[in-house]
């Protein structure tokens, strides 16, 4: 077996974690580091060599102006031939001014090869709407034939409710289609703290579509949701998504298990899917100043009490099965 099943993490202190497995044998892995600066890729023949693998930094953030802080939840993707990463940042002098934005590699080696700025995501042309504020968490994905983007954007300011939107893709930095809001925060699990719907991550199993989603604030109550549709139905279309009543993934104390949530999924090398999620293994989150940038000039006691600049939330998996009616199932060892 090329992974533990076990809860313990596999790659530390890489939250928003993303495993990309490739037809060249290897697994991709990205995630935020701790102090949000950089985009950092590391490679292995299996999941369980990822947790002391090299790592590569191969961007950092601008010293002022777009992309130069909160650099979050990137993933990398291979389309079309080519190496991309798609990422959130903000502005050094407006921190919650996040937007997607795209590198792309100049070459077939993203861990050495040169790596280009393509900007910022790009809305389709009659769509006035899209990444016009608060927008992260965007991923990439295939299905009968096109291509889609599915990202988290709160209207309305830093306060207002992030919701989960989906559009298809008329290039890897350009939307084809207007947004269509997939989710909003509906239920009370979603609503602890902040009103949120986000990180998006897909998997398919028999004739379903199946979308995963964290929801509330990124402490303790951080948990995760599930949509699905019929695969032949028109992901566009409201009717087509249901949305499940309870978290599929949430804190268990038991276990020291705390937030889990922002997943993505992959493959084991003998073909078992995988969850690749981030935790606590404590429930009280403290910042950490070291990794707080120089800029950040609140004072410590706010800083301590800030969960985003708490390192440890560790990248984990576990193994996903199915129900009899076909949907995925998450259950911690």
């Amino acid at each position: 077996m090329d992974f533990d099943r076990t809860n313990a993490p596999f790659v530390e202190q890489r939250a928003d974690p993303f495993v990309y497995k490739h037809t060249d044998g290897y697994y991709y892995f990205t995630g935020s580091v701790p102090t949000y600066d950089r985009i950092e890729l590391r490679r292995a023949k299996s999941i369980k060599d990822l947790k002391n693998a090299e790592t590569h930094d191969v961007w950092f953030k601008h010293e002022s102006g777009p992309m130069s802080r909160h650099i979050w939840a990137p993933e990398i993707h291979y389309l079309d031939g080519k190496w991309y990463v798609y990422f959130a940042a903000s502005e050094e002098e407006d921190i919650w001014k996040l937007r997607p934005y795209v590198i792309e590699c100049q070459g077939q080696n993203p861990l050495t090869d040169e790596w280009k700025e393509l900007g910022q995501m790009q809305s389709a042309e009659e769509d006035d709407k899209s990444f016009i504020d608060f927008s992260l968490d965007g991923t990439v994905f295939d299905h009968k034939g096109k291509r889609y983007f599915c990202w988290a954007e709160k209207t309305g300011g830093q306060f207002a409710a992030s919701n989960l939107y989906l559009a298809e893709m008329a290039s890897p930095v350009k939307l084809k289609t207007v947004q269509f809001m997939l989710t909003t925060p509906d239920y009370d699990w979603e609503r602890i703290d902040f009103w949120v719907n986000e990180g998006p991550a897909v998997i398919k199993n028999e004739g379903k579509i199946y979308i995963t989603f964290s929801a509330s604030a990124t402490g303790a109550c951080y948990c995760m949701g599930l949509m699905e549709a019929d695969e032949d139905a028109d992901l566009l279309d409201r009717n087509s998504w249901t949305k499940s009543r309870y978290p599929v993934l949430e804190t268990d104390e038991n276990k020291k298990i705390f937030g889990p949530g922002h997943n993505s999924f992959t493959v084991a090398q003998n073909g078992t899917p995988l969850c690749i999620y981030h935790a606590r293994s404590y429930k009280d989150a403290v910042g950490d100043p070291s990794v707080v940038p120089e800029s950040d000039k609140r004072p410590l006691e706010e800083i301590k009490d800030d969960p985003l600049y708490d390192p440890n939330r560790h990248a984990r998996l576990m193994e996903v099965t199915f129900d009899k009616k076909g949907r995925p199932v998450f259950e911690f060892y």
